[in-house]
C-alpha cells in the first residue's frame, strides 16, 4: 500500500463527546496489519481513552493534523477547525437537511472537503454497515429498568454513565429484582438487539406476542414486536413488510392492545415520519392504559411515541408526561408516565461503545480506505467532494449551496 496518514480528531463540539472512532488497541492492530499506515492522535483531556493509553501502545500524539490524508472523529467538526481539501469521517447530521448544520454543509462544499458520514456507509443493498446502535440499545434498556426501579422504589442501581464500563454496569444489574411486569420492545435491528442483550443479562424470559396479550405470568417477561405486530393496512388489515416500508402512510397502528398489558415500553424501532404513531395522547387517558415507564431509545421528537416532547440528558435522563394536562411533569409521580429519551445513549459507556465501533471500522470500512475501494463503499458514502455534491446526494442542493 502507499503511505497513508490517518488523524484521530479531538472532539471539540460543545458539549464534547467522550467517544473515539479508533481506540489505542485498534490503532496498534492497524499499524501491524498495514506497514505503510501512520496514525496520529490529537491530544484530548476529555476522551474516554487517555492520551497516555495511546502513548502506551506506541501511538504518536500530534496537535496539528494538517498533513494527514484522512481525518476521523465522532461528532461534527467546528467550522473553524475544518481543513480544506481533506477527507473527513464523522457524523455530520446533514443528510436530512438538518437546519442547525446548514452552515456546516456549506463549509464542506466551500472547503472542497470529501465528507464521508458514518450514516451513509452502506453495502450494495443499501444496508448500513456501521453504527453505535447496539450500545444505544444496551444502555437504553438499562435506563428503562433504572427508571422503573426508581418510579416504584424497588431498587437503586448506579446510572450507566457512572459505571467504568459495561462489565460494571452488568454487575449493577445483579442487584435488580423485578416483579412480574411485562415489557414490550419494538424493533428488530441493532438497537433492539442491544436492548435484548440487557434484558437477557437480567434473565427476563421472552414470550410471543400472543402469550403476552393473553396470559399472566409469575415472573417478568418481554415480547419483541415487529411491524406486523403493531401496524395494519387501513383498508384491508393485511400486512406486507415491503409495502409498509414503501408506503407507511397506508397503515394504522395496532399497538393499542399492548398498551393495556405493558408496564415498561422500550421503543427501539426505526420510524418514518409518514408512519402512524404507536398510540395517541387520548389513548393514555383511558383507565386501562397500563404503561408507566417509556424508554424511547430512538428519541424522535413528536415521533412514533407522542410522549417524547424533548430529548433528555445523560445527567437528567428522565422526565414525566402527564396525560391529563398533556404536558411535561415530574418523572416519578403516580399520575405521570416516566419518559427516558436520551439522544446520545452510547456516550454513557464510551469505552465499550468506542471499542465496538472501532472493530467495525477496522473490519468493514478501513480496508476500503487503506487498500482500495473495490466495493465502492467510500464512493457511495461520500456526500461531497471537490466542492460538489455527489450524484447520490444532489437532493441536498438547496441546502448545501448558498
Amino acid at each position: 500500500m502507499n503511505k497513508l496518514k490517518i488523524g484521530v480528531l479531538r472532539e471539540d463540539k460543545n458539549p464534547p463527546d467522550k467517544r473515539v472512532p479508533l481506540t489505542p488497541l485498534i490503532c496498534s492492530q492497524l499499524l501491524k496489519k498495514y506497514p505503510g499506515l501512520e496514525i496520529y492522535i490529537q491530544p484530548s483531556k476529555i476522551r474516554c481513552y487517555a492520551d497516555e493509553e495511546y502513548l502506551h501502545f506506541g501511538l504518536n500524539l500530534k496537535e496539528d493534523l494538517s498533513d494527514c490524508d484522512v481525518l476521523m472523529g465522532v461528532k461534527e467538526v467546528p467550522l473553524d477547525n475544518l481543513i480544506s481539501g481533506k477527507k473527513y469521517f464523522f457524523f455530520s447530521h446533514t443528510i436530512k437537511k438538518q437546519p442547525h448544520n446548514k452552515k456546516l454543509m456549506e463549509a464542506l462544499i466551500e472547503k472542497k472537503i470529501q465528507m464521508i458520514d458514518y450514516e451513509t456507509l452502506t453495502d450494495k443493498n443499501n444496508n448500513r454497515i456501521i453504527g453505535f446502535g447496539r450500545y444505544a440499545g444496551i444502555v437504553g434498556a438499562y435506563n428503562g429498568i433504572l427508571g422503573y426501579g426508581r418510579k416504584y422504589d424497588l431498587f437503586q442501581i448506579k446510572p450507566a454513565n457512572l459505571c467504568r464500563d459495561r462489565a460494571e454496569m452488568e454487575e449493577e444489574l445483579k442487584r435488580v429484582k423485578l416483579p412480574n411486569i411485562k415489557i414490550a420492545l419494538t424493533g428488530g435491528g441493532r438497537v433492539a438487539n442491544g436492548a435484548i442483550e440487557t434484558l437477557s443479562a437480567l434473565r427476563i424470559r421472552k414470550v410471543t406476542p400472543e402469550e403476552y396479550l393473553m396470559s399472566s405470568f409469575r415472573e417478568p417477561v418481554y415480547c419483541q414486536l415487529n411491524p406486523r405486530d403493531y401496524v395494519e393496512r387501513i383498508d384491508d388489515h393485511n400486512f406486507d413488510l415491503h409495502d409498509f416500508f414503501n408506503h407507511p402512510e397506508h397503515f394504522k397502528s395496532n399497538f393499542l392492545p399492548y398498551t393495556k398489558e405493558t408496564d415498561l415500553y422500550i421503543s427501539a424501532h426505526f420510524w418514518d415520519p409518514r408512519s402512524p404513531k404507536m398510540f395517541a395522547i387520548e389513548d393514555m387517558k383511558a383507565s386501562d392504559f397500563h404503561i408507566s415507564v417509556i424508554a424511547d431509545i430512538t428519541c424522535d421528537i413528536n415521533g412514533s411515541v407522542p410522549t417524547t416532547l424533548r430529548s433528555s440528558t445523560i445527567a437528567q435522563p428522565f422526565y414525566g408526561f402527564n396525560p391529563k394536562t398533556e404536558k411535561e411533569d415530574v418523572p416519578f409521580n403516580k399520575d405521570t408516565v416516566c419518559i427516558m429519551a436520551v439522544d446520545n445513549l452510547p456516550c454513557e459507556l464510551p469505552r465499550d461503545a468506542s471499542d465496538d465501533y472501532g472493530k467495525d471500522l477496522m473490519e468493514r470500512v478501513l480496508p476500503s480506505i487503506i487498500e482500495n475501494d473495490t466495493d465502492t463503499i467510500i464512493a457511495r458514502a461520500s456526500i461531497c467532494i471537490n466542492g460538489k455534491l455527489t450524484s447520490g446526494f444532489e437532493y441536498l442542493s438547496d441546502y448545501a449551496y448558498n
